[in-house]
């Protein structure tokens, strides 16, 4: 592996590895303290329906890192695939990051926030439950994807 292909791929990795601590981080920290800010301000303050607000800016905006991260996926394993350096676990995989990393991006977080919007009777509705259920489903997916893609990567790298 030339010098500069070695660089590439140790910033992929990190990149990679980044997007999985942040949305490790906002599924394990992030959600529970913002869903009780009652417990951490010793008062009922906010709603359930304006914790919902601020947890789905939180992933609005962790929705543009995954956006980038699909970029650099296709870019990186584009590569990979095209000078035959291929598996079928990293090719499953990265068909895993695409597909789950769009539908969180691009249809769920849209439609969560279009249902927010219609107010606090549409986020007690079982198409808003269902909808934010698929999306936590897909983020398990699309995280468990995205692992296996940097131990395949770590694990070639390393050869």
């Amino acid at each position: 592996m030339n010098k500069y292909f070695r660089m590439t791929t140790m910033t992929y990795l990190i990149l990679l590895s980044t997007m999985l601590g942040a949305g490790l981080f906002a599924g394990i920290v992030v959600a529970p303290v913002t869903f009780h800010t009652e417990q951490w301000l010793g008062a009922e303050i906010l709603t359930q329906f304006q914790e919902g607000q601020i947890m789905t800016e939180n992933f609005l905006r962790l929705s543009y890192l995954v956006n980038i991260i699909l970029v650099a996926v296709v870019l990186y394993e584009g590569y990979k695939f095209k000078k035959f350096e291929r598996d079928t676990v990293t090719q499953v995989a990265t068909f895993f990051v695409l597909v789950t990393g769009l539908l969180f991006s691009q249809y769920y977080i849209p439609d969560i926030i279009t249902m927010q919007e219609q107010g606090v009777e549409m986020t007690k509705s079982i198409a808003f439950i269902n909808t934010h259920k698929g999306s936590e489903i897909n983020f398990k997916i699309f995280s468990l994807a995205l692992l296996v893609l940097i131990i395949q990567n770590m694990r070639k790298a390393c050869k």
